[in-house]
């Protein structure tokens, strides 16, 4: 398991992680005993969100005695009817109700990060810092109840604005490459660039991405349901996400032990099942000339790691300052490339390497 350091805090987050919003329906002991083994898998971070209220007694089973091996995502607005069923509210005192709830079926008296719940739209953010919710988490946080902010959502007009207010250390947004290339549904929301641009943002900020929707529902698993009508492996998928900026971890769902196993795959999987470069054939006419720092192009005689250097290039460009100063800690910097051709002839994003190199140094001077 790589493990990456959240921006705004010390905590290591697993790259996989796991979202538990379609196992209510799987017995309680299988909801404990899959907790359990991907916490023994090296498993750190799970979403509680969009299951039945079902699976947190056995979560908080599973994480008795372990409970600071664990970081979890609880959501403000995620509430349960009579029947245990998901659904959500802009209910204050409802949503204080719940997180009670939660947090004594769960068996602590903490949250590592606590999401204000889908705020897709202006409206909902609007309503949720007029109707009390907004200062209600902040509050939480200050008195430590809350570790860390966050919020969800599916529109990235909207996360703009939701993190202008600066107060932010993770957000949770829907990732990949059918939403990316504008091929999704009506989740998938902001075009390619809009996209690309926040991700950006959330790196310069220190704001660490949950994904959501790595596999498009499943969607991306199928060749008949895929929007490219060509299937991409759960490695391919979850390899993408982890190569967008500001990225911590993916949260695929699981419904069971069965898909479990089939996650936990993807943690010896070889380069060669986790490279997502066919992507490039899907949408030529959006993605031609864009390094998406899949590394296809590896590798380079000459020892440079193509796909990082542009990434703090883009970066640098977008105004992270942080990037010109990991840039300077690469020991094989873009200076060294030859012009040999090799990275060019692979590249299925055909992206003139050997003339970024030359803007690489010329922009950071090295």
């Amino acid at each position: 398991m790589e493990y990456r350091k959240l921006p705004k805090g010390e905590e290591k987050i697993g790259v996989l992680g796991i979202g538990l919003g379609g196992i209510q329906n799987a017995p309680a002991e299988e909801i404990e005993t899959v907790v359990r083994k991907a916490i023994a898998n090296g498993i750190n971070y799970f979403d509680a969100c969009g299951g039945g209220a079902s699976i947190y007694e056995p979560f908080g089973k599973a994480i008795k005695g372990q409970r600071d091996k664990v970081y979890f995502q609880l959501h403000f607005g995620a509430v349960y009817n009579e029947k245990g069923e998901y659904g959500w509210s802009r209910d204050l005192n409802r949503i204080k109700e719940t997180l009670d709830w939660e947090l004594k079926a769960l068996g602590t008296d903490y949250i590592d990060f606590g999401f204000l719940h889908c705020i897709d739209e202006d409206a909902d953010f609007e309503q949720i810092k007029t109707n009390g919710i907004f200062d209600y988490a902040l509050n939480l946080k200050k008195i430590g109840v809350i570790h860390h902010l966050g919020f969800s959502s599916h529109t990235p007009s909207v996360a703009n604005k939701i993190l202008d207010e600066g107060v932010f250390d993770m957000m949770m947004f829907s990732i990949n490459p059918a939403y990316d290339m504008e091929q999704g549904d009506e989740y998938g929301k902001g075009s390619i660039g809009e996209r690309r641009a926040l991700f950006q943002r959330c790196e310069a900020e220190g704001v660490g991405i949950s994904v959501m929707k790595p596999f498009f529902a499943g969607q991306l698993l199928g060749e008949s349901t895929s929007p490219f009508k060509k299937e991409l492996s759960r490695a391919q998928c979850i390899q993408y996400s982890l190569d967008r900026p500001a990225v911590m971890t993916v949260l695929p769902g699981v419904r069971n032990l069965a898909d479990l196993d089939e996650l936990l795959k993807y943690l010896t999987a070889s380069a060669e099942e986790k490279d997502y470069s066919i992507i490039g054939e899907f949408t030529p006419e959006l993605t031609q000339g864009t390094c998406v720092y899949c590394n296809h192009c590896q590798p380079c005689p000459m020892g440079i790691d193509i796909g990082l250097i542009n990434k703090y290039y883009d970066l640098s460009l977008a105004g992270d300052k942080m990037a010109h100063n990991h840039y300077d800690k690469i020991s094989v910097k873009a200076g060294a490339c030859i012009a040999c051709g090799h990275c060019e002839g692979r590249c299925p994003f055909k992206v003139k390497q050997e003339q970024r190199m030359r803007q690489i140094v010329a922009y950071f001077g090295k």
